[in-house]
């Protein structure tokens, strides 16, 4: 493949270089193992380095050890705790455990950014789950905490102030915390966004078709370049709100990641475009919180 630079960032108080286009190795169907090396090959070689993963998304983790070990130093790795076949556990205990595991399975001494998995406020808090991170990143085998989390309890953890990084959905079809990463930035924290292409416009992904629907209403495809499909102009549109550090995109097919890596090369929206996505989906009701 052509290798396109693909623009970089500060993920917050980290410190990382990262880049713009990260990679969510999320996969909700069973990968046969060439499939899956030419996929990890490919996130490398275009220079993605930031990768993004958890404990309980199927055997990701174990992918990324198998066919990404000899290549550790090119790459930052995000991963989740308190998995479980049954669903999460959210106790200190299981965090810790998981932790160990997700090191094993990644074939890697240390974690860039260890995260939460979306437990509430409330769960947090009865688990001490805060001091399950605290306790790993004292090891020294996890350099940052973070959390992927949502609103309401995203409003709150902003407030702790103990997290190096949020993970946060966000795109022109769920705009519900653009100003709540911006927020986020402000404090010094990196934000991590995900649902940055809404999973793809049905038939291409596995976007919600109603959610889609709001993309006819608004009518941008008035907006698209010749020959931008509308998963690429949404995910474009994610990659220009100023303070998205980095967008995770999972995908399994080579092609699909090929575009996305078209689409972040060709760096931001210009902002008159942005603003004009964001008026238009304002003026159907789909507004900002």
């Amino acid at each position: 493949m052509t290798i396109k630079k693909l623009p970089k960032t500060v993920l917050g108080r980290t410190g990382l270089e990262v880049t713009r286009l990260g990679y969510g190795a999320a996969h909700r169907k069973p990968q046969s193992e060439e499939n899956a090396r030419a996929v990890h090959k490919t996130v490398l070689e275009a220079g993605i380095n930031f990768i993004d993963t958890a404990d309980d998304y199927g055997n990701s983790e174990e992918l990324i050890g198998q066919f990404l070990e000899e290549r550790r130093s090119e790459y930052y790795i995000a991963t989740k705790c308190g998995g479980s076949p049954t669903g999460h556990i959210w106790t200190k205990e299981h965090c810790l455990k998981t932790f160990e595991d997700s090191l094993r399975r990644l074939r890697t001494d240390v974690i860039d950014v260890m995260q939460l998995h979306n437990p509430t406020v409330v769960e947090s808090q009865a688990g001490h789950l805060v001091e399950a991170l605290q306790e790993m990143k004292q090891t020294g085998k996890v350099r940052w905490i973070g959390a992927s989390t949502t609103l309401p309890d995203l409003a709150t953890y902003l407030d702790w102030g103990v997290f190096d990084t949020y993970q946060i959905p966000y795109s022109a079809l769920d705009r519900d915390h653009e100003d709540w990463i911006s927020k986020a930035a402000k404090e010094g924290a990196g934000v991590i966004i995900r649902g940055g292409a809404a999973l793809g416009e049905p038939g291409y992904g596995t976007g919600d078709d109603d959610g889609w629907k709001n993309f006819e209403k608004a009518e941008l495809d008035e907006l698209r370049q010749s020959g931008e499909s509308r998963t690429c102009f949404v995910l474009r549109f994610t990659l220009s709100h100023p303070q998205a550090h980095t967008v995770i995109v999972g995908t399994t097919r080579s092609e699909h990641l090929a575009e996305n890596i078209d689409v972040a090369s060709r760096g931001d929206m210009p902002n008159d475009m942005y603003h004009e996505v964001k008026r238009r989906m304002d003026a159907i009701g789909e507004t900002s919180y």
